[in-house]
């Protein structure tokens, strides 16, 4: 079969290779790949940023996707060929504490799919019984490639923030993962703002306000301001920095009301700043990290009612033959969640 990969430690350098179609162990199925997004750590692996380098070379890429089950184990009960499914990229090793308490996300051992082994760029994946999920009748295929990254968000937006009725919500960051946990939010009954800045003008802002929420370019706009209009001069309930840039977490801090809530779904890296008015104003500073069976659950059912909208969210115009363009859209903000039709590699 034909995969996707990353064949060498620089910027670019992603090819298609042929290896062979996998074997499932008897506790495993083999999966026909459907359809598979581009995530941001897909984008980083391009990249080649240094959280990569652990990859052993090449490896085929892509953690979020789903498919059809088209031959079990022999030891396999729970799923059946022709059953639609999505993987919870995240494998716990299922022995450290945090596995042993019900944490698997946050695994002292996890492997993670599409970086310590062969991921979803390709025409089949042979993967645990374990780490799948159903998906419900009904739920279109190229939404339910979707249902990691929506995952995620409900983790961060249901399980580790506060988001109530009727609370302000400023979401920073208008890439895959802020206009999720926007549309997350307001499902809670939040009143969301979606931040960006001038990147994001060509596409992704534009695409918060199709999705119906206002939106602030802070690069040209007095944010000030448009909080104290927006929230009354209180400050935002919840702030939601999915940037992944250092600067994200001054603004969240700057934004959030005196005894409000920050969650941290983007990761910064290093990021210098004042903790002092954080302290004094009672914030609470929530991180939050990859998704376990309940969060994909929710999402599942955030889909199927249409409180998460993938149809304006997903963006089919890119292929895996030429992955280069989505990649490089992805970077320069052009687009904000490519969707591949992954029949392409079996053709």
């Amino acid at each position: 079969m034909r995969g996707l990969a990353k064949t060498s430690r620089e910027y670019g350098q992603m090819e298609l290779v042929d290896i062979g179609t996998p074997e499932p162990s008897p506790t495993e199925v083999l999966i026909e790949i459907s359809y598979a997004g581009l995530c941001g750590s897909d984008a980083g692996i391009y990249a080649f940023k240094s959280a990569f380098e652990r990859m052993d070379l090449p490896t085929i890429i892509g953690h979020e996707y789903t498919g059809e089950v088209v031959e079990v184990g022999t030891d396999v009960t729970k799923f059946e060929v022709g059953d639609q499914v999505v993987e919870r990229p995240i494998r716990g090793c299922g022995e450290c504490y945090q596995c042993e308490i019900g944490n698997e996300n946050i695994c002292q051992n996890a492997e993670l799919t599409g970086i310590d082994h062969h991921g979803a760029y390709a025409g089949y994946i042979a993967v645990p019984v374990s780490a799948l999920q159903k998906v419900p009748e009904g739920v279109d295929p190229r939404h339910a490639a979707l249902v990691e990254p929506t995952s995620i968000c409900t983790r961060a937006v249901i399980e580790n923030s506060r988001v109530s009725p009727g609370d302000t919500v400023l979401v920073a960051g208008p890439g895959p993962m802020g206009l999720l946990s926007a549309q997350i939010a307001e499902a809670q009954g939040g009143e969301v703002v979606v931040a960006g800045v001038e990147q994001d003008t060509a596409y992704r802002l534009p695409l918060a306000e199709k999705l119906g929420y206002p939106t602030i370019n802070i690069e040209e706009s007095d944010v000030a301001e448009y909080s104290t209009e927006f929230t009354d001069g209180i400050g935002y309930d919840v702030v939601f920095d999915t940037t992944g840039h250092p600067s994200g977490l001054t603004m969240a801090a700057e934004q959030a009301r005196k005894g409000g809530q920050i969650v941290l779904v983007g990761q910064t890296g290093v990021a210098e700043m004042d903790y002092t008015p954080i302290v004094r104003a009672e914030i609470d500073l929530q991180t939050s990290y990859g998704a376990m069976y309940r969060d994909f659950d929710r999402a599942l059912r955030l889909i199927d009612s249409g409180d998460v909208d993938h149809e304006t969210f997903s963006d089919s115009r890119f292929s895996l033959l030429d992955a280069d363009e989505a990649f490089e859209a992805f970077l320069a903000g052009e687009t904000c969640k490519p969707v591949f039709d992954v029949s392409v590699l079996r053709e």
